[in-house]
């Protein structure tokens, strides 16, 4: 299959894709680009490419990643071996049920609300996996650009705005991103001289985060806020190892996806839901015509109705795509329209992507997350650290539930990444993007435009969206079932959805959300495809 033209009719986008012959990166900020790319175009292999734009990506996009946050990755080897590294934390160790009374959900912000950091954790598992040179040289640009600053973006202002009030509430926070007691205006520099010596120190020691000082300094923050930790669970967060990936397959490929806590799974799921369904030719729905944007959207939500009823990060879903009779019915429903309502969630969320691949066909998939934008709002002293707030997104407060706040349970995450091969295992795309629960139904979109229509990953990046809400985070149960639809599907498409049932909201032409990147191999000349979503200032760059 070739990528460099669609296939099929597809939507096209305005803005053409990025080429590369010896590498490839893709990320939502140009500093991460470039970072990645100076890494490729000086010898460095994929990973050591991800490794320096996961820092830097801590300092171009504060809201949506940093130091005290999650991280997962997907990374093939030359040989074509497939791991995966999933780097998220534990709540407390005294987090128990009956700790929260009679609460029906977590506090979504302060100490209460924070699981230990998974990111730093995930990336040393990652240097030492695959790495050629020393974590202080890849790390070296974020402590740079930390302690020089960059210029704030529109989007980082208005992170900032929307979540001023949080944020001054903290004083190391408010020191780091308030001027004034106010937004930056765009283009003013944020440096941020406490993080960048703790970026420097966790280069040197990432067990610094979790066994050492840096470690202690955050337990003892927290706990004084009344954070039920003891720093056995803090140590314990400490220690990814390399997984083996989920796999699934889906029209004619290998497709991998990051396990558990991640719904690496539901995104399986609905590709079995629809594998031979919607490729182009035959009596196939036309790209992103009714009866696609319905099989689509019917799919998410019954991998949502699964996830919220069954799922926990130590509890997996049996896959459809291995019983043919569940599958078959679960199709049945989606051709009659009889789908499960909305279990409950809560909208929102701040994430960020990137992707990395190199010459000899290494690639990367790479993201991370604060949770909701700049997490808690809870910065540990001195350090410029901002924590997360994963346990008030992920965990619940439904007694029995797989997914209930428990110690040593890792609350399940809306972070996934995902990467195709052919049955020979050479690689043919790989890809992710940011969102929340939009994620796993933007990822299966995504995979479908690329094996389903041939769409080139420009293309596919920016083609409209659309999105089932509310998916399954906790919070706002009983929500009403909504189906949010970029309007650049066409008014006789919103009003055909509308027809088979579903309540269409129009979030305008690029309103769905997400930040998708996806790099391609062409396998007609060799080169590298990359798209980077025009919904964001990213950008792919080739070496």
């Amino acid at each position: 299959m070739t990528v460099l033209a669609p296939a099929s009719p597809f939507p096209v986008s305005a803005r053409v894709p990025a080429l590369g012959a010896d590498g490839m990166v893709s990320a939502s900020h140009p500093a991460i680009s470039r970072a990645g790319a100076e890494v490729l175009a000086s010898g460095g292999n994929a990973v050591d490419a991800a490794l320096a734009m996961a820092a830097v990506a801590w300092l171009a996009l504060p809201g949506q990643c940093g130091v005290g946050g999650d991280a997962f990755a997907l990374v093939r080897e030359a040989d074509g071996e497939v791991r995966a590294f999933c780097g998220s934390g534990f709540g407390p160790d005294g987090g128990t049920p009956d700790r929260y009374g009679a609460a029906t959900t977590l506090p979504r912000y302060g100490p209460l609300s924070v699981t230990a950091p998974g990111a730093v954790a995930a990336l040393a598992a990652l240097h030492v996996a695959g790495a050629t040179r020393p974590l202080p040289e890849l790390w070296q640009p974020a402590v740079r650009i930390a302690a020089a600053g960059l210029p704030c973006t529109a989007r980082t202002r208005d992170d900032i705005g929307r979540h001023r009030d949080r944020l001054a509430a903290d004083p190391d926070t408010a020191a780091a991103l308030l001027r004034d007691g106010r937004a930056p205006a765009v283009g003013t520099r944020l440096a941020h001289p406490r993080l960048a010596e703790s970026i420097a120190t966790l280069a040197r020691d990432p067990d610094a985060l979790y066994t050492g000082s840096l470690a202690d300094r955050a337990v003892e923050a927290l706990v004084a806020g009344g954070a039920p930790f003891t720093g056995d669970e803090w140590a314990a967060s400490g220690h990814v190892p390399a997984q083996a990936p989920l796999e699934g397959r889906y029209a004619g490929h290998r497709v991998f996806q990051t396990p558990l806590p991640t719904p690496g799974w539901m995104v399986l799921d609905q590709l079995a839901m629809c594998d031979g369904e919607l490729r182009t030719g035959g009596t196939a729905p036309a790209p992103l015509g009714v009866e696609a944007v319905h099989r689509l959207a019917g799919a998410a939500r019954i991998a949502f109705d699964d996830r919220y009823h069954r799922a926990g990060a130590d509890v997996p879903v049996p896959a459809r795509a291995g019983d043919p009779a569940a599958l078959a019915h679960a199709r049945e429903r989606i051709r009659a329209g009889d789908l499960p309502g909305p279990a409950g969630a809560r909208a929102g969320g701040d994430t960020t992507s990137m992707v990395a691949v190199d010459a000899e066909g290494r690639a990367v998939g790479l993201i991370a997350s604060l949770a909701f934008t700049f997490g808690a709002g809870t910065t540990v002293p001195g350090t410029g650290i901002v924590l997360n707030n994963r346990l008030a997104r992920g965990a619940y407060l439904v007694p029995g539930h797989p997914n209930e706040v428990r110690p040593r349970r890792r609350p399940l995450h809306t972070l996934n990444t995902w990467l195709v091969t052919d049955d020979g295992g050479r690689l043919q795309h790989v890809g992710n993007t940011p969102g929340g629960d939009g994620q796993v139904q933007w990822n299966a979109q995504l995979i479908s435009h690329l094996l389903d229509h041939g769409a080139g990953p420009q293309d596919a990046v920016d083609a409209p969206r659309f999105s089932v809400f509310p998916g399954s985070d906790a919070g706002d149960l009983g929500s009403p079932a909504e189906l949010r639809c970029e309007d650049r599907l066409g008014p006789a498409v919103l009003a055909g959805l509308a027809a088979r049932g579903h309540r269409v909201v129009d979030v305008g032409g690029h309103g769905a959300g997400g930040s998708a990147q996806v790099v391609s191999v062409d396998q007609r000349s060799g080169c590298l495809v990359a798209g980077s979503d025009s919904r964001q200032e990213g950008v792919a760059l080739g070496v």
